[in-house]
């Protein structure tokens, strides 16, 4: 990783480390993201009697850790492996690979241009890292158009590089919601019913799809950049047509699919 942090880690965050030495009793480490070791005692390597340590790491070992304690004046950093679960693991490494990805874009823009990739690194990661907390999060805004890299101080070339080679490498996230509304009713107008109540439902901010599946039953669908946007829309399409079809006496019934 081109990106290296200074100073010391904060007291539970979650760091990537590399094993360097397996000792009967303890690990020592190597915090990638700083220029930092650190140490896991036996008792924070997994839970119960551990009888071989080396059954769960190896020199060399990439392994994901908590931070538990910083001794600052002797520069002694207390790790967990034990404490870091299944989905904590996963999203740092998910993390780490999605930063790498930003970092793989600024090397292939700097050989682009002719310039050296730590160099431009150093020029690119200041204004991100300290607006977004890294690179990744940065290029996401800027392969969704919420972000010019220009307006951060990037020099125009340079800007033009990354935001084409984001286009290409980064595609905006997509969630897709749905569901049925299966609607009855008697009315001699019944069919006009349904249709303006889902004309009125399809009309709502996010732009649900709506399709006709038979027997009285419509697929409501939401595809949207994020959870929070797309259960918002598919909430708004199912309530308007809900309530306009029950005004009009009819029978509704909505059932919420899983993913």
């Amino acid at each position: 990783m081109l990106r290296q942090r200074t100073g010391f880690p904060a007291e539970e965050e979650l760091v990537i480390c590399t094993v360097t030495q397996v000792q009967p009793h303890c690990v020592f480490c190597r915090l990638d993201e700083y220029d930092r070791t650190g140490l896991i005692h036996i008792s924070e390597i997994a839970p119960g009697r551990i009888r071989n340590i080396r059954e769960y790491v190896q020199e060399e070992k990439k392994i994901i850790c908590k931070i538990l304690r910083i001794d600052l004046q002797k520069g002694h950093i207390d790790l967990s492996l034990r404490r870091v679960n299944e989905m904590q693991r996963r999203g740092k490494l998910n993390e780490i690979k999605q930063e790498q990805l930003a970092e793989k874009i600024v090397e292939q823009c700097a050989r682009q241009l002719n310039k050296v990739p730590l160099e431009v690194y150093t020029k690119v990661a200041k204004p991100l890292i300290d607006s977004y907390g890294g690179l990744f999060p940065a290029f996401e805004e800027v392969s969704q158009g919420k972000l010019a890299l220009e307006t951060l101080g990037i020099e125009k070339a340079l800007s033009k590089a990354l935001t084409e080679a984001i286009l290409q490498r980064i595609k905006p996230p997509i969630v897709d919601i749905h569901g049925d509304l299966t609607v009855t009713s008697y009315a001699p107008n019944g069919i006009e019913l349904v249709r303006d109540a889902l004309t009125k439902a399809e009309a709502v901010p996010g732009k649900p799809q709506i399709r006709y599946k038979g027997a009285g039953i419509y697929h409501i669908k939401v595809t949207a950049e994020n959870y929070k946007d797309a259960e918002k829309s598919l909430k708004a399409a199912v309530d308007t047509a809900t309530s306009t079809l029950e005004k009009a006496k009819a029978t509704v019934q909505w059932v919420r699919h899983e993913a």
